[in-house]
């Protein structure tokens, strides 16, 4: 959008320069150019005056008045000036001139004749003064209108950005975004539609999740007194076809149970709830509740944003799977544990990777690192995975960078820093986190 916008703008400052610019140029020279004719022939026409004069006073006529009254400087002794007087001897100063010049001839009442040759490299210079200075004034007011094109296209698609930047939190269930008006009519209805529609979406997921929790209330209590009544039966049943087909009615019952509970666990995966947070926000929760652990084994724990740039993530999921990683460095590594924050190769992305000093994961644990029940050390083995799958629910991603020493890369989807995030996207609900006692 904002290439279009530019080159519509320059087409049209270049368009309009240039129709105005060349015919200036061309006349200029012209212009010049006659000037410097008129100029020649004014002195052409000075001198037959004065010859003019003298020849009423009957006063003599010599090649010094021709030089005394053209007053020709020595840079110009290449003029020829020819004087024919009827029933004198012509008077001749200077010798011929080869083209490119400049001749005038005037005639006198008298009959006499005067004619001026002059180089024309002084007239040509000034008419390549005159252009050059043209040129320039296009040029200028091109890298001005080059320049105003840049500053409108960044006026119009800014706001286009943020209504992007809206729409995309919409997109992700972020129903509450808000950008401040950009003053253009047409993108401000788009910008006031948008927020209709989440508050729309707002009220229709609310519905949703409370349907979905009285489904839940509604259908488990009965289904549970369901199972046991068919236990019951199942076990005090004398007949064993009674018995055989009360079994089946508890496994369907079970089966049904199932259905209900991956329903509403997909209903609640598919709520997700990013939006734009700073690092050095999730940093500083974790510094707290980390800090002493690894004082007290002798290490240290440094955080570093190189970043500086706010990413689309949940706050407490992207805390969740940092707490994992540090842990796993607390228990495993060894060294100074580093969490550090990077850009990366374009401006949409950021990379978190947290790296210890330790022996890193072995070959044979590194393609598995990430699948249930896989573990060095004895552990549950359930710790990266459910990492791995908190960090996909938000749109990031989790790998295994370096085996050793180890490097956990955590990537995420970075705001523009061209984007002001507490104004794309509201800052989200403060919630108090403490310390934790229970790890996954």
């Amino acid at each position: 959008m904002r290439e279009r916008v530019i080159k519509m703008i320059a087409t049209a400052v270049t368009v309009a320069v240039l129709i105005l610019g060349i015919p200036s140029v061309v006349l200029g020279g012209i212009l010049v150019w006659q000037a410097e004719n008129l100029n020649l022939e004014s002195q052409a026409q000075a001198l037959g005056n004065t010859v003019e004069r003298r020849l009423k006073e009957g006063e003599d006529i010599d090649q010094g008045i021709v030089l005394s009254w053209l007053q020709v400087p020595e840079s110009q002794s290449t003029t020829y000036v020819r004087v024919n007087i009827p029933g004198h001897d012509t008077l001749i100063v200077g010798e011929q001139v080869e083209p490119p010049r400049l001749r005038v001839a005037v005639v006198m009442p008298s009959g006499t004749t005067v004619r001026v040759d002059t180089p024309a490299w002084i007239a040509m210079w000034r008419v390549l003064r005159l252009v050059l200075a043209l040129a320039a004034g296009i040029i200028a007011s091109l890298a001005v209108g080059w320049w105003l094109a840049l500053r409108g296209s960044r006026r119009i698609s800014a706001p286009l950005i943020y209504l992007a930047a809206q729409a995309e939190q919409i997109g992700s269930g972020q129903v509450r975004a808000r950008v401040k008006p950009s003053g253009i009519e047409e993108i401000d209805l788009v910008q006031e539609e948008l927020v209709r529609t989440g508050e729309r979406m707002a009220g229709r997921l609310a519905a949703e999740r409370q349907f979905a929790s009285n489904a839940s209330h509604q259908l488990r209590t009965p289904l549970t007194a369901l199972s046991m009544r068919l236990e019951e039966i199942e076990l005090l049943a004398d007949s064993p076809d009674v018995a055989n087909e009360a079994r089946i009615c508890l496994e369907q019952v079970e089966r049904l149970t199932n259905v209900i509970n991956d329903l509403l666990h997909a209903t609640k995966e598919t709520s997700g709830n990013t939006e734009a947070i700073h690092l050095l926000e999730v940093f500083n929760q974790q510094r707290e509740e980390w800090e002493e652990a690894f004082v007290k084994q002798g290490r240290e724990l440094v955080f570093t944003d190189e970043a500086a740039q706010p990413v689309l993530a949940d706050q407490s999921a992207l805390a969740q799977v940092l707490a994992t990683l540090i842990e796993n460095s607390l228990r495993y590594g060894a060294g100074i544990t580093r969490v550090v924050a990077k850009k990366g190769a374009s401006s949409r992305g950021v990379f978190i990777d947290v790296s210890d000093e330790g022996e890193g994961v072995s070959d044979e644990l590194a393609p598995f690192i990430f699948d249930k029940g896989i573990s060095g050390h004895g552990s549950s083995g359930i710790g990266l995975p459910l990492a791995r799958t908190l960090i996909q629910s938000v749109g990031g991603r989790l790998e295994l960078q370096q085996q050793k020493p180890a490097v956990f890369r955590v990537s995420l989807s970075a705001v523009p820093a061209s984007l002001d995030p507490d104004i794309v996207m509201p800052k989200g609900a403060v919630v108090s986190v403490g310390r934790r006692r229970r790890r996954f």
